[in-house]
């Protein structure tokens, strides 16, 4: 468990990212999120006592769902886009 390998995170970035060197644009912070959810949450299942990882589970669901608000609210367009690449409802 842990942080996102590199590689991972990379390719994932590469997919959404809006312009060559962008790594903080809004389509990035709730992509790489999405995937640490996606492992946090597998992580769980096995470990259902784990309530540590739990809280950041819920702090990044959170999180993220605030990205998305932010989002949807500057740019409809570029949050239905993102949302078809990574998978997400909203």
């Amino acid at each position: 468990m842990g942080m996102l390998k590199k590689k991972t995170k990379d390719t994932l970035i590469k997919k959404v990212r809006v312009h060559e060197t962008d790594t903080g644009s809004p389509e990035v912070q709730i992509a790489l999120l999405t995937k640490k959810i996606d492992v946090l949450a597998d992580h769980l299942k096995v470990n259902k006592k784990d309530n540590h990882s739990r809280k950041g589970l819920l702090q990044m669901v959170a999180d993220r769902r605030t990205h998305i608000k932010y989002l949807k609210k500057k740019n409809e367009a570029r949050f239905v886009e993102l949302a078809k690449k990574v998978g997400i409802k909203g």
